[in-house]
């Protein structure tokens, strides 16, 4: 087990560069599952996730071949064997991402394995959204005598209506890649509009699949007999994006975050504009000033301020860990409303450890009331339960007095690449033990 060991107190200037999205990542590399031709991905991010998602699927037979962070899959020799393995089913249950190869291995091969998926532990996780969108398009879930495992097949997937009771975004993705094989026209809405999404459709499309509605929660998928290789790029990170800013907000001197899609952050700009954060837009850059103070908005009514999360193009839930920690400094209070997760908050006991005033009203609702700097947090020693709320406590430390350690960090391995590094670059002091 690695842990970090962070002096607090030391300011951060200087130039940082998100990496390649996550999320994105997952799908798009899943998708090259439905062509035996090559499909070229690049800025892909070298995070242990990612990392873990291609080994796996080299251990079905994808040819992977890596040019820095630009890599090539083809799969044309897949081990349909291997999907029935004890070792398959063991890998796919510490890897959350895998969920997202059973929409095209349906869809090519008319046969998925999967075992409940891993990932964080952060409450309940929903499958049952991708599993009734197979089934609308006719497969059929047998549970396998013995084992904790179920085998999805189908002889031939058929297009249909379907409305998701849950615009889940894995979901979304993996009913499109099963359905862009399918026969027939598949229509379905509430799906996820995630910039995630819509950048697996615009891959897909480029393979030779046909999907009118791209960016709403309308899509209507024309299937086709086959797809071929294509090339794609990788967005940036929007949630190491909204993790810079709050890093930024709460120990910069000046921190400029260096092309970040500025069209695809959406609203996350301005939920720390709403905690007082000054974030000026250069370009397709993003300058984060010191500031001395900032002060969370303030209503006529005298009502307080709600951060809350929803999908897109609402709030990502996955920055809301670094919005708490962002408020503690605030001027002000703040409730952070917390819907989609019931264990996402229950970090928040380490940062009141450290001195924040921190109020968790229930498993989806914290108030925050702000120390406007005038009480800094203290150091300590803490576990990262999840990605988001370890890099949430790494800011937390980062801006605290004293040092602190930082135990279970190949969570935030999960999602942030080589993150100690690069933020040492910036003027941070973070060992890695």
């Amino acid at each position: 087990m690695a842990a970090f060991i962070i002096e607090g107190g030391h300011p951060l200037s200087g130039t940082i560069t998100p990496q390649g999205a996550k999320n994105e990542a997952l799908q798009v590399i899943c998708a090259s599952l439905l062509t035996s031709e090559k499909v070229t991905i690049g800025n892909i991010p070298d995070i242990r996730d990612v990392n873990n998602l291609i080994e796996l699927l080299r251990d079905v037979g994808v040819k992977v071949s890596r040019s820095g962070d630009t890599i090539t899959f083809q799969a044309d020799e897949l081990r349909l064997d291997y999907l029935e393995s004890d070792e398959f089913v063991r890998k796919c249950a510490q890897l959350r991402g895998s969920v997202l190869m059973i929409g095209p291995l349906l869809a090519r091969m008319g046969k998925a394995v999967i075992t409940k998926p891993g990932g964080d532990k952060i409450g309940r996780r929903r499958l049952d959204t991708h599993f009734l969108g197979f089934q609308k398009l006719g497969a059929k879930l047998n549970h396998i005598e013995g084992r904790d495992v179920y085998e999805i097949a189908a002889n031939n997937l058929r297009g249909t209506y379907m409305l998701l009771d849950e615009a889940s975004v894995t979901g979304t993705a993996n009913i499109i890649m099963a359905a862009v094989l399918a026969t027939g026209t598949t229509t379905i809405y509430n799906a996820a509009c995630e910039p995630y999404v819509q950048q697996l459709c615009r891959l897909l499309c480029r393979m030779g699949a046909q999907i009118e509605g791209i960016g709403s929660n309308l899509l209507t998928i024309h299937g086709v007999s086959q797809l071929h290789g294509a090339t794609h790029r990788v967005l940036p990170d929007m949630i190491e994006v909204g993790s810079f800013i709050g890093m930024a907000a709460m120990c910069g001197k000046g921190v400029r975050i260096k092309d970040v899609s500025r069209e695809n952050l959406g609203i996350i700009p301005d939920a720390f504009r709403r905690l007082g954060v000054t974030i000026q837009e250069e370009g397709d850059d993003l300058f984060i000033p010191e500031q001395k103070h900032y002060v969370v908005e303030s209503f006529i009514d005298g009502t307080i301020m709600t951060l809350a999360d929803a999908p897109w193009p609402g709030l990502t839930p996955d920055l809301l860990s670094v919005l708490i920690v962002v408020a503690t400094q605030a001027r002000g209070s703040v409730l952070i409303h917390q819907k989609m997760f019931e264990s996402r908050l229950f970090f928040v006991d380490k940062l009141i450890d450290m001195g924040a005033q921190i109020i968790l009203c229930d498993p989806h609702r914290a108030v925050v009331v702000g120390h406007d700097r005038q009480v800094q947090l203290r150091g300590g020693r803490m576990s990262s339960p999840d990605i988001r709320a370890g890099i949430a406590l790494l800011i937390a430390a980062m801006s605290a007095h004293g040092n602190s350690r930082i135990d279970n960090i190949e969570q935030i391995d999960r999602g942030y690449e080589n993150i100690e590094n690069r933020l040492n670059a910036l003027g941070a002091k973070i060992t890695r033990v």
